[in-house]
């Protein structure tokens, strides 16, 4: 074979060469753009949840807005009043069936212009592993008594979970259950951490 026929072969196997290396995807180019788009996906999953999440929280609050009860007034108030009036508010709250709440009066605190009267209100859920529940969770509620203001106004009420200092008031924010679920269920993880004591209990 000539050396200008070995030129011509060469010079189209190059050409060969070239034009498949041209039409076959570059490896390095295709991470990256695999890596792009996973990074575009996680972002786009990430804002639909939120999306999402947004909407079952605003059809929640138009289904279940905010709700409350005419409180009494000051001339009205009884202690015993005070517990109706408590269990009568909870009655119109959302939460699971297998939710059972009882209030009981705790103290009266004498402060300077009001007395403030003390409830607690024990809340308790069985389930098919745990028909009996071992463990309760509580809220408090304080119901103001001014010693100043006239009998036909109503009295102060607001409410606090227990091991928490963020105070609530009815009709400005609705009672949550999972409050309730949130305190109970770190109770009972802390006895099964500890199950050598809380099996002598």
């Amino acid at each position: 074979m000539s050396e200008t026929q070995n030129s011509t072969s060469q010079k189209a196997m190059d050409e060969d060469n070239k034009a498949v290396s041209q039409t076959m995807p570059n490896t390095q180019d295709k991470t990256n753009t695999q890596d792009h788009e996973d990074e575009l996906t996680r972002v786009a999953l990430a804002l639909v949840e939120d999306v999402i999440n947004y909407a079952v929280k605003f059809l929640e609050d138009e289904q279940n807005p905010m709700k409350n009860i005419k409180w009494m007034t000051h001339g009205e108030f009884t202690v015993e009043e005070g517990r109706k009036q408590i269990d009568e508010y909870l009655s119109t709250c959302i939460y699971k069936k297998r939710w059972a709440h009882t209030t009981v009066f705790v103290e009266r605190k004498d402060l300077i212009h009001s007395f403030l009267y003390v409830y607690y209100v024990h809340w308790s859920a069985s389930s098919a592993g745990i028909p009996v529940a071992q463990i309760s969770s509580g809220t408090y509620f304080k119901l103001k008594v001014s010693k100043t203001k006239p009998p036909d106004a109503p009295i102060g009420v607001f409410f606090v979970g227990e091991e928490q200092e963020l105070v609530h008031r009815p009709g400005m924010v609705c009672f949550r259950e999972h409050w309730q679920k949130n305190l109970t269920d770190a109770k009972y993880d802390f006895m099964a951490a500890f199950p050598s004591i809380f099996d002598r209990v």
